[in-house]
């Protein structure tokens, strides 16, 4: 019986090549996606990781204490510990930091506080490498929210592999419903419901053993070339160390296992139908697509005559099995169009409020780290370096008392200083407490600047910002302006913002509303003071709350190249020599980064959503492919009362035309909506959209989407317009 049943299933697959196409088809694609999107994630994870490595350390678990040097030899000796190393630059003469590997991440929590024990010191001297332990899915069993990353994944993956179910199961629906008639007989004859389903596994374990084998290593081959691509484009990003393709075994298992366990899903569902209808109900059906309820299809009629009518009938009939073609094709055009409009929408606001609007402020930007500027000797040379205006900088933070009586007119004609700046700005006893940011400059960068705006250097003092944003007449996109303070003023009092005891009055050299120029955001409703270093040493002790880091702007006096700007970052970390932690950075550079990380995010998008598209052409391809035996008995019917092979082609270009264009005439509407939406929220001009629209790329993607469509209407279409009349209506076999 076996036997017989196995060379039946042999016979139908050689017979019917159509519907086991698109089985293979499905079962090869479903494949590949899976082990493409477990591939990614295994890289992806193990670059995480050796990025944490680089920037953090490979330690797992650290302990502070005072330490004989043979601490580290007691450590090793505790079971399960790796490594165990001094880090020389935390440790000082009196306090040993130890590093700590360990053979089994997993007991990391249950092991570090046993050697804190035994060496004598406190669980505070215990800490742990929690950003990397995350990474390896280990988390505090004290913490109330551990990381997801691992159930996210296993959910994506649950859900990508439920999708291609419903693919893989359209494509068996259809071969085995069309088969219904047939096992209706057999169980006539004795053949029972396991049997009927043994049958069609058996023929989903043929049909599928070598799409899924060679689906999963294409995958890999696939994963190694997006990891190329990656790589690729970001290609000389500041701070980013390469990707290298890694695998493993496990991964492999794992992409083939959830391969085979949708393929059997997929095939179990149409057989467990098939094998409980009754014998009577088999031989009943005859397999063709029946419709519940009839419809008139107005506008298909009115368009294409009675071939729009029948068209419109069969895609009701096929509605549920085109269910999940139709929601890919939506959800990948719409996913595809929303994303690339949000990202050309995102690279014109960067444009507006970063490159453009600095690009005449700065060309290269030093950072100097843990650096007071008042210690920075390099003054001279920084400002030597050729054709290049140079400022040193630091920033503090501090508060100011304005009486009430101060503020300008144009303030008070907008409401009010409550009205106008709301909760930023205080108020107690007749005095107004604002935010007012210290910028310290070195002598001679701020007295060019006070050259620049028409006051003396000469005297200690600071230069007031004198500005307040008018939110109720402008938008945050083109902020305008007023004076926030009348200018009668002639000291400014200056206030620790920790300590508000601790104030200071300076003299105010100036008012002004243009500040220096640097690459700086200043707040809407701060009064900012920028200084000379030699106000800042007379007035440092009392405000504090300096930041740890020094800046040096460096404006090219005339148009720089790229190589020339990463020139004068060479020149500039020359003079600054290995005293100093450095990062430096340039305006180009900084454009090209950001450019190569807007592509990276199109190329990450597109390639989901044409994963999406891939999915819902699959779909179309199985069900034209396998309608083939499911068909032939409704287009005998019309070749018999006179349809010509024309009126039936006619027919599939409708059907193809609707399953396409559907989805774009639901998607234009909402994807111009939304970005209307997008362009009213950020003020933008909505000319500079449309100038920069990506509308090529979404015509590339709606033109493939109507041909691969048309394609598969096309090669299903062909192989009905080969049946003779008689064949289609008494034959069981279509070859």
């Amino acid at each position: 019986m076996k036997g017989m049943w196995k060379d039946y299933s042999i016979g139908f697959i050689k017979k019917n090549r159509a519907s086991s196409v698109s089985v293979l088809a499905a079962a090869f694609i479903s494949a590949l996606f899976l082990s493409l999107l477990c591939g990614l994630f295994y890289n992806f994870w193990n670059y995480e990781i050796e990025s944490v490595i680089l920037e953090e350390g490979s330690w797992q678990g650290r302990i502070t204490g005072t330490f004989e040097e043979d601490v580290v030899s007691q450590i090793e000796n505790f079971a399960n510990v790796k490594t165990a190393e001094i880090n020389e630059e935390l440790s000082d003469g009196k306090t040993l930091v130890v590093d700590i590997c360990f053979d089994n991440l997993g007991t990391v929590y249950q092991d570090m506080p046993l050697i804190a024990q035994q060496l004598g010191v406190p669980d505070s001297s215990v800490s742990y490498h929690e950003l990397l332990l995350s990474r390896y899915f280990i988390h505090d069993p004290q913490d109330t929210s551990p990381p997801l990353l691992m159930a996210f994944y296993f959910l994506v993956l649950l859900m990508v592999s439920a999708s291609l179910i419903l693919i893989i199961h359209n494509s068996f629906a259809v071969s085995m419903n069309a088969r219904v008639h047939q096992f209706g007989i057999f169980s006539s004859i004795g053949a029972t419901p396991g049997q009927i389903r043994t049958c069609l596994l058996q023929e989903a374990a043929i049909l599928c053993v070598i799409p899924v084998l060679l689906g999963s290593f294409i995958g890999i081959a696939l994963t190694f070339g997006t990891i190329q691509i990656v790589n690729a484009l970001a290609h000389g990003i500041v701070g980013r160390h390469e990707a290298v393709f890694t695998y493993h075994p496990l991964v492999f298992a794992i992409a083939i296992l959830a391969s085979l366990l949708t393929v059997l899903i997929s095939a179990w569902l149409p057989a467990r139908k098939l094998s409980r209808l009754t014998p009577l109900e088999a031989i009943k059906n005859t397999g063709e697509l029946q419709l519940k309820r009839r419809k008139k299809s107005r506008i298909l009629a009115l368009l294409f005559g009675i071939e729009g009518e029948l068209a419109g009938n069969a895609l009701k009939a096929q509605k549920k099995s085109l269910r999940t073609s139709a929601l890919s094709l939506t959800l990948s055009f719409l996913g595809f169009a929303l994303m690339l409009c949000f990202l050309t929408l995102s690279g014109i606001s960067t444009n507006h409020t970063y490159f453009e609007r600095y690009q005449d402020a700065w060309d290269v930007m030093a950072t100097i780290e843990d650096t007071k500027i008042a210690d920075f000797a390099y003054e001279d040379e920084i400002h030597a370096l050729a054709d290049a205006d140079s400022v040193i900088y630091q920033k503090a933070s501090a508060l100011c008392s304005v009486p009430a009586d101060a503020v300008s007119e144009e303030v008070q004609s907008l409401g009010g200083i409550e009205r106008a700046a709301g909760s930023a700005v205080g108020a107690a006893d007749g005095f107004y407490i604002v935010q007012a940011p210290v910028v310290i400059m070195d002598d001679s960068s701020f007295a060019k600047y006070c050259e620049q705006i028409g006051v003396s250097s000469l005297e200690n003092g600071s230069v007031v910002l004198n500005r307040i944003w008018d939110s109720r007449n402008s938008n945050f996109r083109y902020k305008e302006y007023v004076p926030f303070l009348s200018e009668d003023q002639n000291t400014m009092t200056l206030q620790n913002q920790e300590d508000a005891a601790a104030a200071v009055t300076i003299p105010v050299l100036g008012f002004t509303q243009e500040p220096p120029v640097l690459r700086e955001e200043y707040d809407n409703y701060a009064l900012v003071q920028f200084v000379s270093l030699s106000t800042w040493k007379q007035i440092q002790e009392t405000i504090g709350n300096a930041e740890p880091d020094i800046y040096i702007r460096v404006l090219s006096e005339k148009e720089r190249t790229l190589t020339e700007l990463s020139a004068i970052e060479t020149e500039l970390t020359k003079v600054l020599g290995h005293e100093f932690t450095v990062e430096t950075e340039n305006r180009v550079q900084e454009k090209m980064d950001n450019d190569a990380m807007l592509n990276g995010y199109k190329l990450l998008i597109g390639a989901l959503c044409v994963l999406l598209a891939f999915i819902g052409i699959a779909n179309v391809f199985s069900n034209t492919l396998g309608f083939i035996r499911q068909r032939k008995r409704e287009f005998a019917r019309y070749m018999s009362i006179g349809m010509t092979p024309e009126g039936m082609r006619k027919m599939f270009w409708i059907e193809a035309l609707v399953i396409a264009g559907r989805p774009v005439l639901i998607t234009l509407p909402v994807t111009a909506l939304s970005v209307w939406f997008m362009i009213t929220a950020s003020y933008l001009n909505p000319m500079e959209f449309l100038a920069a629209a990506p509308i090529i790329p979404i015509v590339l993607f709606i033109i493939v989407i109507f041909g691969f469509v048309a394609l598969a209407y096309y090669l299903g279409g062909k192989q009905i317009l080969k049946c003779s009349l008689v064949e289609a209506l008494q034959s069981d076999y279509m070859v």
